[in-house]
């Protein structure tokens, strides 16, 4: 099933596979394909919760308090992060509370009216000790379990379709917890519910064999849509999203996808230069909506700004992309820092990241924006003409297949490319290099507004690598010493063995700089959804690089089709 446009002597196809845990939106074929048969088995399910010894003990108020079951499972969820950032948090707190409160029964409710009297610590200490005990485990033990999930793998990983058989990318469903959210998301502390299989949908073919419900359960629903590439899908509890079990990143299907995903983004550099005439032309128009369509759809080519989506109802955080962008998420600047024509923005974004951002633009966009903002409120729209579907109608008519998710593609390439030119030294070694690589990916990760929180173990691996280092360059200046005092005889010995260490040195040196200019930000998402794996594997082709420095074993089967069909001299 290889779109026919594919080349016929770069197969698109690889048999390489791996396990991923990801979770996708909805996903369709393209236009006219659909799969005949399709059969799996459904999905492993969490395990049943299994209450706490009864020498582990939860206090209240410094009383022993025991709770009912459906209590003190959602009670472990907070003791198993009470030395997290999360758990100081107002907002976490007060969710969790509120929902552990529906957990507990009538007595329970009288009592415990306080979180801040409630003591947690006994319970995380032993999480702390049974954590503990699994990394003391036996090889015998490991084994046992590595065989287990080997079974279930066997079992539960792999589906047929159409005569393929082909890995799902995560076949069990996600335990019961507490839910994190990105950035100051207002829904974190809630309480993510047990799914069961009266949640979930099985997508199937109607003469495959269907999958069995567990005993005394059965599914909320059986279809079969031979239109979508989902498996399994149900409805999460916070958010009201729908999440989807899905075939592997390196399925066949997968792989089409993701190739088609960049093909159409090398389409829009072709016409991209025309686009940009366009807009730039549109910023004169004498129609409102159209000087207004013009400077949004310049913000996402020059600043890959998410179109942004009209909120579902109830959804509690105020996030917003490009279109619904509000005049108090601008400030105007005609001069800033040196700089003339600036705009300053600041508004949340996708799963709640702040945006902040200083940038400065060509002057009739500012005036433009200038003219958006007359007589308006802070809490008025900045685009009051625009939407995303007025948006998306007209980059569909300013090429096909063309969103912004496609531009955010096309930029952060193009980004990549140009970056890995100017930042890669020739004379550099390897670990120099990598350096560069994941230099320019900060690049594309800080134009995607991909952050993250620096690791709660930052400064603690930070300082264990610093006395590596120290520890480095002692025995550096031991082996000078002997060098200096060595017999004429000796001394190309001792001189390899200095050269051997000072290499040994500057890799640990590019490897702490590294880690720290990318503390808080995320490498991996661009690196997954937004660069064209032909750039980097053309990069590490024409370097030298091995590629399992840039990919590991997960990325390296999701881009088995790039692997095989970039060469040296790529160009995106």
């Amino acid at each position: 099933m290889v779109h026919s446009s594919l080349p016929p002597s770069k197969g698109l196809i690889s048999s390489r596979q791996v396990l991923c845990t990801g979770m996708w939106e909805e996903e369709r074929y393209p236009e006219g394909i659909k799969w005949k048969f399709l059969e799996h088995k459904g999905p492993v399910f969490a395990p049943p919760y299994e209450p706490l010894p009864e020498n582990v003990k939860f206090y209240y108020d410094g009383k022993v308090m025991k709770l009912s079951t459906k209590a003190e499972e959602v009670a472990t969820f907070f003791a198993k992060m009470l030395d997290h950032e999360y758990t100081t948090k107002e907002i976490f707190r007060k969710n969790f509370f509120k929902d552990w409160r529906k957990e507990m029964t009538s007595e329970e409710k009288s009592t415990i009216t306080n979180l801040s009297k409630c003591d947690f610590t006994h319970m995380s200490q032993y999480f702390k000790a049974q954590s503990e005990a699994r990394k003391q485990m036996s090889k015998e033990e490991k084994q046992k379990i590595k065989d287990e999930n080997e079974r279930l793998l066997k079992e539960y990983g792999y589906c047929v379709m159409d005569n393929h058989k082909e890995r799902i990318a995560n076949f069990k469903i996600e335990p019961p917890g507490l839910f994190r959210g990105r950035g100051n998301h207002p829904k974190m502390g809630m309480l993510k519910r047990r799914i069961m299989p009266e949640d979930i949908i099985i997508n199937c073919s109607k003469d495959s064999k269907i999958p069995a419900p567990p005993p005394g359960h059965k599914w909320k629903e059986v279809r079969h849509d031979n239109k979508v590439t989902w498996l399994v899908s149900w409805t999460e509890n916070i958010q009201g999203s729908i999440k989807y079990i899905m075939l592997n990143p390196s399925s066949r299907i997968k792989g089409e996808k993701d190739w088609q995903k960049y093909e159409t983004a090398r389409r829009l550099k072709k016409c991209v230069d025309k686009i940009r005439n366009q807009y730039r032309e549109d910023w004169k128009s004498k129609e409102m909506k159209v000087r207004q369509r013009a400077v949004a759809l310049y913000f996402i080519d020059k600043l890959a700004l998410r179109a942004g989506n009209e909120k579902e109802e109830g959804e509690t955080a105020d996030t917003v992309g490009c279109c619904s962008l509000r005049v108090e998420h601008i400030k105007l600047h005609p001069e800033l820092d040196g700089q003339e024509y600036v705009v300053e923005f600041d508004f949340l974004g996708k799963d709640s990241i702040r945006y902040y951002n200083k940038v400065p633009v060509e002057k009739r966009v500012f005036k433009n924006l200038q003219l958006f903002m007359e007589n308006k409120q802070p809490e008025d729209d900045l685009f009051d003409r625009l939407n995303t579907s007025i948006l998306n109608k007209h980059l569909q008519d300013l090429m096909e297949g063309l969103t912004a998710k496609v531009f955010r593609t096309y930029n952060a390439s193009i980004t990549l490319q140009q970056q890995l030119k100017e930042l890669t030294n020739p004379d550099d070694n390897i670990p120099a290099k990598i350096l560069s690589y994941n230099r320019a990916n900060r690049a594309v990760a800080i134009l995607c507004n991909h952050q993250r929180a620096p690791p709660k173990t930052f400064e603690k691996s930070m300082m264990n690598l610093q006395s590596k280092i120290d520890a480095k360059k002692e025995q550096l200046a031991d082996a000078r010493r002997e060098l200096k005092s060595a017999k004429a005889d000796a001394k190309v010995r001792r001189d390899e063995k200095s050269k051997k260490i000072e290499e040994q040195l500057m890799k640990l040196e590019v490897q702490a700089t590294d880690r720290e200019e990318n503390k808080q930000i995320a490498l991996g998402t661009s690196k997954l959804n937004y660069l064209d794996p032909r750039i980097s594997v053309a990069w590490c082709k024409k370097w030298g690089i091995p590629i399992e420095k840039i990919y590991n074993k997960t990325q390296r089967e999701k881009f088995a089709w790039a692997i095989d069909m970039a060469e040296e001299d790529y160009e995106f």
